[in-house]
C-alpha cells in the first residue's frame, strides 16, 4: 500500500486521477462507509474536495483541473489515513454535515447522522400545527449539539435545552452552539437522561439516544470503534435508553407536547416490548422504521 501511494504522489495530476485512485483503494481495502456517505465515490469526492478547499458536493467542474504536487500530497494523505487507521472521514476533517448545516466534530462525539434532522427541516409538518408555539424544547443525548441547534433555528421563539451525560460531548456542543451564535437560546446541561431536569417542561422533546444492542456492539466495523462507546451501546436489546425516555418523558412534556425518538433498526423489538403504545412511525429518508412520535397523552 505504501508503494502505491508513493507512486500516486509522483504521477497523479488531476482531480479525476485522484478520484479514480481513491475509489480503487477504498474498494481494495474494504473500508466501511456510514458516517455521512455510503459508497466509495462519495467518500473519495468529499475528502478530495475538502483537501483542495473546494465547495462540498461540487466535484464535476473540477474533474480535469491539474493540481500542484502539494495538493496531490495533501489529498492522498487524507485518503491514506482513512484507509490505514479506519477513521471516519468526519474525524479527519473535523466537520459533519446535516443538510446544509456544518458542525464541528472530533472523537469526543459520534458523527451526526440523524433522520430527525430531515423532519426538523420541515418543521415537523404535519405533526406540529403551529411551530411558533414551540417555546421550550429539549434535545436529549445531544452529543455534538446538532439537533439542538437545528431546533433553535427551526423554532426561533424557543429556548432549547441540550442534555448529555458526557462533559466531553458538551464541550463539543458548546463550540457548535457558539459557532451558530445561539448561546442565548441553547442551554447546555450535563445530565444522565432526565436526572438533572426536575421540574422542567417542554413542548417538544427529541432524542437520538444510544440504541446499539450488545450483540451488534461486538461486531461493529472498525470505523465505529473510534466513536464513544457510551454514545452507541444501550444494553442487551438496544432499548435501555429508550425505556427511560418512555418511562419519564411524560413528566417533562407540556399538554399536547410531542416526543420524537430515533431508534435505529429496533422497531420490532420496541413494539414487542411496548405492545400497548400507539407509536406513530414517521417517514424519513431512511424509511418509516427508524423514528417514532408519541404525544404526552399517549405516554404511559
Amino acid at each position: 500500500m505504501d508503494n502505491l501511494f508513493n507512486e500516486a504522489r509522483a504521477t497523479l495530476r488531476t482531480v479525476r486521477d485522484l478520484l479514480r485512485f481513491s475509489i480503487s483503494r477504498f474498494h481494495e481495502s474494504a473500508v466501511f462507509f456510514g458516517h455521512g456517505t455510503d459508497n466509495a465515490h462519495d467518500e473519495a469526492a468529499y475528502l478530495i474536495l475538502y483537501a483542495l478547499h473546494l465547495p462540498p458536493g461540487l466535484l464535476d467542474p473540477y474533474l480535469d483541473a491539474r493540481l500542484t504536487p502539494g495538493e496531490v500530497a495533501t489529498a492522498l494523505d487524507l485518503i491514506e489515513r482513512r484507509i490505514k487507521d479506519r477513521v471516519p472521514a468526519s474525524y479527519l476533517t473535523h466537520e459533519a454535515w446535516l443538510g446544509e448545516y456544518k458542525f464541528y466534530v472530533d472523537e469526543r462525539v459520534i458523527v451526526p447522522r440523524s433522520f430527525i434532522a430531515g423532519l426538523l427541516f420541515e418543521q415537523l409538518s404535519p405533526w406540529l400545527e403551529d411551530p411558533a408555539k414551540v417555546t421550550r424544547a429539549l434535545d436529549l443525548c445531544t452529543g455534538s449539539g446538532c439537533l439542538a441547534i437545528l431546533m433553535a433555528l427551526t423554532f426561533p421563539y424557543s429556548t432549547v435545552d441540550a442534555v448529555d451525560i458526557s462533559p466531553d460531548a458538551l464541550n463539543v456542543a458548546r463550540q457548535n452552539v457558539g459557532d451558530y451564535g445561539l448561546t442565548d437560546q441553547v442551554r447546555l446541561v450535563r445530565s444522565d437522561m432526565f436526572a438533572a431536569l426536575e421540574g422542567e417542561r417542554y413542548d417538544l422533546i427529541v432524542s437520538n439516544p444510544p440504541y446499539v444492542n450488545a450483540e451488534s456492539m461486538e461486531t461493529l466495523p472498525e470505523e465505529y470503534l473510534h466513536e464513544p462507546r457510551i454514545a452507541l451501546a444501550s444494553g442487551p436489546d438496544g432499548l435501555d435508553h429508550v425505556r427511560v425516555i418512555l418511562e419519564q418523558a411524560k413528566d417533562h412534556l407540556n399538554d399536547h407536547g410531542l416526543l420524537i425518538v430515533e431508534i435505529g433498526h429496533n422497531r420490532l423489538e420496541l413494539e414487542t416490548a411496548f405492545p400497548d403504545l400507539e407509536f406513530t412511525w414517521l417517514n424519513t429518508e431512511g424509511g418509516d422504521e427508524h423514528v417514532f412520535l408519541l404525544t404526552k397523552e399517549q405516554l404511559p
